[in-house]
């Protein structure tokens, strides 16, 4: 079997087709189209035309790619930057109007619940109680459990894109003050979920996303080009001293670090904020890197269950729940979100008894 799936994120639109058959996607294929959306971002959150128009057009090409790697009907997903639009029920009619590819929404809870899936799977059994941190450009996912998925999972609007437009603007570099004051959002944010992870005690701490790749590398990690079989960490005290620095250089001295691609230059202090007050509001002292995320655990959800992700319609999809939440992966033809047993509150969920 062969499955192909379509990540859309705030800087990219990426394609990974994989061989899935045993229990693990072996991938094939990957491609990726910058996009840039959060640069787009109206001050409502909207996006304009132009930027639906190159979500469109990315989406298109990718599909035509995954159609000649053996899929033509990929699984796309959309993240943050379109979930928080107000106009994400026209952006996803434009997509699929346009390209004929159902784009999916999926939840900050869906997001750092199949990032665990895929980190587990990457880490095994040896990590024993294992912690998650997932930075993207409009939310941080934080996820912890002791079995194949997590007991309990967090989404805070803490992206490193979202944070870099409400607290730096246009400043470049920022002022001490606003990185302060981003500091303290993140500790405010944070304080809930700081607490049930001291108490769960992990063994392990794993970090996925673009944005934690690059810190570590930052940081003194080995480069990309070794391969995903070479351990990759960041300790606490590197990603602090990685702070000070970024603090201090506009974007364009920053693109010049290693790891620090231009792309995501003005994002990176922001990113690496949110990361270090991270780690200390849960005392983690070192992250271990996993090169498995979001979309090698959309793969495992589909090679495990060998049913479609969505259970329904696309027209469907594009209705909200009565508490203005969007469906999720994780949601039943029941209409509930989430798995019996679970509680879900705003964007956390925790595993009952």
């Amino acid at each position: 079997m062969r499955l192909a799936v379509v990540d859309v994120g705030s800087k990219t639109v990426r394609l990974v087709v994989a061989d899935c058959g045993g229990d693990i996607p072996l991938p094939v294929h990957t491609a990726k189209r910058r996009l840039r959306l959060a640069e787009h971002v109206g001050p409502d959150g909207r996006l304009g035309e132009r930027a639906v128009d190159a979500v469109v057009a990315a989406v298109a090409e990718v599909r035509e790619e995954s159609a000649r790697w053996g899929v033509e009907q990929p699984f796309a997903f959309a993240t943050a930057v379109i979930r928080d639009a107000p106009n994400r029920h026209q952006i996803l009619e434009a997509v699929h109007g346009g390209t004929g590819v159902p784009l999916y929404v999926m939840s900050g809870v869906t997001e750092g619940e199949l990032s665990f899936l895929a980190a587990r799977q990457w880490m095994g059994w040896q990590a024993g109680p294992m912690v998650l941190l997932d930075i993207g450009g409009g939310s941080l996912e934080v996820a912890f459990g002791r079995d194949r998925t997590p007991g309990f999972v967090a989404s805070l609007p803490l992206g490193a894109g979202r944070m870099t437009r409400e607290y730096f603007g246009e400043a470049d570099p920022p002022p001490a003050g606003a990185v302060r004051e981003l500091r303290r959002r993140v500790r405010h944010e944070l304080r809930d979920v700081a607490v049930r992870i001291h108490w769960e005690r992990p063994r392990t701490a794993v970090a996925v996303s673009r944005t934690f790749q690059q810190l570590a590398r930052l940081c003194g990690a080995p480069p990309g080009k070794l391969g995903p079989f070479v351990t990759r960490r960041i300790e606490r005290g590197d990603l602090k001293a990685a702070v000070e620095r970024l603090a201090l250089l506009p974007a364009a001295a920053r693109a010049e670090l290693p790891g620090i691609s231009a792309a995501r230059a003005r994002q990176s202090l922001a990113g690496a904020v949110i990361a270090h007050t991270a780690m200390r509001c849960m005392e983690i002292e070192t992250l271990t890197l996993s090169p498995w995320g979001l979309r090698e655990g959309v793969m495992l959800r589909q090679i495990r269950e060998q049913a479609p992700l969505w259970h329904e319609a696309p027209a469907d999809m594009r209705r909200t729940d009565p508490s203005g939440a969007l469906p999720s992966l994780t949601r039943s033809p029941s209409g509930r979100r989430g798995r019996p047993g679970e509680r879900v509150v705003k964007d956390v969920v925790t595993r009952e008894g």
